[in-house]
């Protein structure tokens, strides 16, 4: 199995430099490739491989790009070949069509060749930037698949992936239901509850002081917005040094959410697993069916879900637990756990569940638990 590490890099200050224009090289090569897909598109020509893209850059190394010389010969050609794939899957429906990368909005990321990563102690060489120190100890003597460099805004990290084994755990005979919701993260058959952070002080602080740097740039934009001459609609705006600093700090208010948001989710679906059942049943989420909701859909991105089911189903694949994803039409929340009765109606609002035929009331969330982890099973 296939596991990804991430460690942090400590690059110096010229290394950093050559990270930097490693990551534009990489972002310009995308673009170039993507549009040169789109404008061959409109003329009602075939998909151009990304062996001739490939060969086309090369040739352009020589002239007008020169410059791309200056990074590694594998950045240019992963960025092809990212496109390439990405291209691809929008005509076959897997994926929305690809866009051009913006410097502020895109991920800050670009490809290693593998072949060529070398690894010591708490360092890694990384093509034409040399030896970089590492915060952690990367596995030796392995095979690496698919390396990347980023940046999240903060820091420098390296992602690749390290074949490692399926762990030889003895499981119980247990089968455990999990339903996810906005109220809490996760609600489990055998009574554990697992609370939504969101909604704890911690986080609603930031927020909060997120909100207020948010205003404070916001206004700062209009005081310093000027007419362009000729009297012009559009407007101009004036970066100031206090802006910058200001949109550095929501930038670190933005990965702090985010880590604290990850760390809760690895921390539970580990908890999770580590109660061994022999099979995990989840309902299948319709995340963009539910993310059209406009009362619900900014609880429901911060929560990830998605990232939850993710984790979940290949921390059970290593582990040897046989994860079941039930039907989206399955009426786990409508039928009793008890007598099987399955209401007519249940709205949203109603969070304890009362059968009519038993007179069994419980939680909702438990309720649809418990179904769950009977799910396939011929009782």
């Amino acid at each position: 199995m296939i596991i990804a590490k991430k460690v942090r890099l400590k690059p110096t200050k010229e290394q950093e430099q050559k990270l930097w224009q490693s990551i534009g090289t990489a972002r310009f090569v995308y673009n170039w490739t993507l549009n040169r897909q789109e404008e061959n598109y409109k003329n009602n020509g075939k998909f151009i491989s990304d062996n001739e893209l490939r060969k086309e850059i090369t040739q352009l190394k020589k002239g007008e790009l020169s410059w791309l010389n200056q990074v590694s010969n594998n950045v240019a050609k992963q960025a092809v070949k990212d496109c390439c794939v990405a291209y691809k899957n929008f005509f076959t429906r897997k994926a929305k069509k690809p866009r051009f990368k913006s410097r502020k909005k895109s991920k800050p990321s670009f490809y290693n060749d593998n072949l060529k990563l070398r690894v010591k102690e708490k360092s890694v060489l990384i093509e034409k930037v040399g030896w970089i120190k590492t915060s952690e100890q990367i596995p030796m003597s392995v095979k690496y698949i698919n390396p990347r460099i980023s940046h999240d805004g903060k820091y420098w990290y390296l992602s690749v992936g390290v074949e490692q084994p399926l762990e030889d755990i003895q499981l119980t005979d247990v089968s455990l239901g999990i339903d996810v919701g906005v109220k809490d993260l996760a609600v489990c058959s055998d009574g554990q509850v697992f609370k939504n952070i969101n909604k704890t002080k911690t986080v609603r602080k930031l927020e909060k002081r997120l909100r207020r740097l948010q205003k404070q740039v916001s206004r700062k934009y209009e005081m310093n917005k000027k007419r362009l001459k000729g009297g012009e609609s559009r407007c101009q705006f004036a970066k100031t040094n206090n802006i910058i600093k200001l949109e550095r700090e929501i930038r670190l208010l933005h990965r702090r959410l985010k880590n604290i948001r990850s760390n809760h989710i690895h921390q539970t679906t580990n908890q999770i697993v580590k109660t061994k059942p022999s099979r995990i049943v989840m309902e299948a989420l319709n995340i963009r069916g539910m993310m059209k909701n406009r009362h619900l859909s900014k609880a429901i991105q911060k929560q990830g879900l998605y990232e939850f089911k993710r984790q979940i189903q290949y921390k059970c694949e290593k582990r040897g637990i046989e994860f079941v994803e039930a039907d989206k039409w399955y009426p786990s929340s409508k039928t009793c756990s008890c007598c099987g009765n399955i209401k007519v109606k249940l709205s949203l609002s109603e969070r304890t569940y009362h059968c009519e035929a038993c007179g069994l009331s419980i939680d909702r969330d438990l309720n649809a638990s418990i179904n769950l982890s009977r799910y396939g099973l011929v009782l």
